[in-house]
């Protein structure tokens, strides 16, 4: 086996798609569900790939902490706005309606917004913000999860790490699409910095007794023991404003679980007080705001690039080689992935070897 394999799309897809068929999800949904995790490998996103296809979807789903099928119950509704409550099936299928829903009535009213209760981890975010912008709207979305960051001036872990994200289309060949954590880094970005023998930089990780932490092999278990949390945007304190990354977190939080009356905070742990895995019970919002209502799509589109274009040829600093705006890096990757193929690690392939090899499949796999 090789270290690394590129695939062709289409294999990958279609093994996805058979095995969350066969994990009991309906073939519709187990294509929304492959649809919007190949979509960060497209973009380059690894974290939230096939990365994660057996640790966050299927092992959860053999755990018995998420449904493969999805009771999608409109709970409460009017002409601009929804609440739905997931019943903790698969979040992709949850979101996409949910955003549907949202672009659906923006179309027909201007605006329209979707909150969501009892979901899963919906995948990446930014899929959501892109259906808006491929509707011509501008898309916004949110989502909690289990606790990681530590308020300013604090040291415990309570806020999920909580995406802002925000889309809208352009007259370039892709939308503007920002899809970040309200943390100044993620666990996989430190399991990385463990792995090359690299300490994690100061200001991203708090130690229960208030220090930053440094060590990156320490801070992973830090984690898992509840004795380190990870900082807001701009890091611990306020010197480089960490309270700005802990307000959005706090207004992600509030939009995931106030508007629809869901969880927060501790109650996604995931774990239950006898230290038991157990349903997240997740909360989202969806909002797309219809272009067309405004000064017409064409006329936004033109604006929004032309903004983008003037930031990307401002003045350089010295040593750099050009300016990006957000989803332009990701459209680059997919430019060239979608010639390439999607390059496998040799821990997704002996994954995805397990993974034929529990179902009883003889399929040989191609990088076997």
């Amino acid at each position: 086996m090789s270290q690394t394999f590129n695939v062709e799309w289409s294999w990958i897809k279609d093994f996805v798609t058979k095995v969350f068929v066969a994990y009991g999800i309906p073939e519709d949904d187990a294509a929304i569900c492959t649809d919007v995790l190949l979509a960060s490998d497209k973009k380059g996103i690894e974290s939230h790939g096939v990365n994660r296809f057996k640790p966050i979807y299927l092992d959860r789903l053999r755990d018995g902490i998420q449904s493969p099928v999805t009771n999608f119950e409109i709970i409460r509704e009017t002409a601009t706005t929804a609440v739905v409550d997931g019943h903790d099936g698969m979040g992709q299928v949850i979101g996409t309606k949910a955003m549907q829903m949202a672009i659906d009535k923006a179309k027909e009213f201007g605006m329209g917004m979707v909150a969501v209760r009892n979901s899963t981890h919906y995948g990446i975010a930014g899929y959501y913000t892109d259906m808006a912008a491929k509707a011509g709207c501008i898309g916004m979305t949110g989502t909690n999860a289990r606790p990681s960051i530590a308020p300013t001036f604090g040291v415990e872990n309570m806020l999920g790490t909580n995406p802002l994200t925000l889309g809208f289309p352009t007259d370039e060949e892709f939308p503007f699409n920002l899809d970040c954590a309200t943390s100044i880094s993620q666990r996989g970005k430190i399991e990385y910095f463990a792995r090359v023998g690299q300490d994690t930089p100061e200001g991203m990780v708090i130690g229960r007794d208030g220090s930053a932490m440094t060590d990156s092999p320490a801070i992973l278990e830090a984690l898992v023991n509840g004795e380190a949390a990870l900082a807001p945007l701009g890091g611990i304190g306020e010197e480089l404003a960490g309270y700005k990354g802990y307000g959005f977190a706090t207004f992600v939080e509030v939009l995931s679980a106030a508007l629809q009356q869901g969880n927060f905070l501790r109650m996604l742990s995931g774990i239950s007080e006898t230290g038991e895995k157990q349903k997240f019970h997740l909360g989202h919002f969806f909002i797309a705001i219809d272009t067309e209502a405004f000064v017409g799509l064409e006329s936004f589109k033109k604006t929004a690039g032309d903004i983008l274009r003037e930031l990307r040829a401002s003045e350089l600093a010295p040593g750099e080689e050009r300016i990006y705006t957000a989803g332009e890096k990701e459209f680059l990757i997919w430019q060239e992935r979608k010639e390439t193929g999607l390059p496998l690690n040799e821990g997704v392939q002996k994954e995805l070897i397990a993974i034929r090899d529990d179902l009883g499949w003889t399929e040989k796999l191609p990088f076997e």
